[in-house]
């Protein structure tokens, strides 16, 4: 039997007028931010958060900071599995492009940046919680992520993706409360500072898979280090207008989701070690539900497991052993 997947992209814009559609996984940082009594104002200060971070940082022939606005595309990923019509919601990433209002042109930014995916919720809230079930250690399965990582790499791959990117995503995430980062000697007049991780985590493991490294750099105007998941060379493959929008977009995220850490009235020192419960910190003026997102996590990865691990078992096992 020779299984073959291919992958079909939608795409919506996120704007303030922008609504989660009902294939959209739910915990995606802009779903959240798009429901209840707020959510217009919620977007449309997001955006003005985006768009300032993004010309403080490209701040060269802009003397009044407001010559680039940012725009921002959710690409939904559904994978079709053995050309039998039936779909599965695989992943969403953000593709940001870039407004000059002095050349009247656009420009092509990063894709990437805040990644979602079902088959991520059903690892790291079902599987492993039943994986784990009554033993002392927590310990992780010799081939976890094998299947979402070799999935990740066949879309990369795929004709689709290249019809409609030109370069690799990067991921840009929030660093690791359970981690201590160290400041180097290396700057990037974009990225700033790099930091490098005192260990590995199970999130870089996962990524790895996914044929992804990381790199932790604290961008001018941070306050904290992101974390980068990229494929080649981070620093010279992409532009500065194109670093800049995935830093002005995911740090702005990071600031409303993770404040303690992003929007901490302390920036980070030599040695950092990143705080959940770090109560000198600002909070911005947009709602979102923390402990929702994460019950919803475990809601997506059940439904993963009943509409794609286990319909599809025999095939997918079939496909990652022989997938090269």
């Amino acid at each position: 039997m020779n299984t073959h997947f291919t992958f079909t992209l939608e795409s919506i814009c996120l704007d303030e007028h922008y609504h989660p559609s009902d294939k959209s996984r739910v915990t995606t940082n802009f779903a959240n931010l798009a429901r209840g009594s707020y959510r217009q104002e919620n977007l449309r200060n997001a955006l003005k958060m985006i768009n300032n971070s993004f010309n403080a940082l490209a701040h060269w022939d802009n003397p009044k900071g407001d010559r680039y606005t940012v725009e921002l595309k959710i690409i939904s990923v559904n994978i079709n599995i053995e050309g039998g019509g039936q779909t599965f919601p695989s992943i969403e990433i953000l593709k940001t492009n870039i407004l000059d209002s002095k050349t009247n042109k656009r420009i092509d930014g990063i894709v990437g940046n805040n990644f979602s995916s079902y088959l991520r919720d059903y690892d790291f809230s079902v599987l492993l919680p039943e994986y784990n079930k009554g033993k002392l250690t927590f310990t992780v399965p010799a081939d976890f992520g094998e299947l979402h990582g070799k999935l990740f790499k066949c879309f990369i791959n795929s004709d689709s993706y290249k019809q409609h990117f030109t370069k690799p995503p990067v991921i840009c995430l929030s660093v690791s409360d359970n981690k201590t980062y160290y400041r180097t000697e290396n700057q990037h007049p974009v990225l700033g500072v790099e930091y490098q991780p005192n260990e590995s985590s199970l999130t870089e493991q996962y990524f790895q898979k996914m044929g992804l490294q990381v790199r932790y750099f604290m961008p001018p105007n941070s306050v904290a280090p992101l974390a980068f998941y990229f494929v080649g060379d981070l620093l010279n493959d992409y532009t500065h207008l194109e670093l800049i929008s995935t830093i002005s977009t995911m740090g702005t995220f990071q600031k409303i989701y993770r404040p303690e850490i992003y929007n901490a009235n302390a920036v980070a020192g030599k040695c950092y070690q990143p705080n959940l419960n770090n109560l000198d910190h600002s909070l911005t003026k947009i709602v979102y539900d923390r402990a929702e997102r994460s019950q919803l996590a475990t809601q997506q990865g059940k439904f993963a497991a009943e509409h794609f691990i286990k319909p599809y078992q025999a095939v997918l096992e079939q496909w990652s052993a022989n997938y090269a």
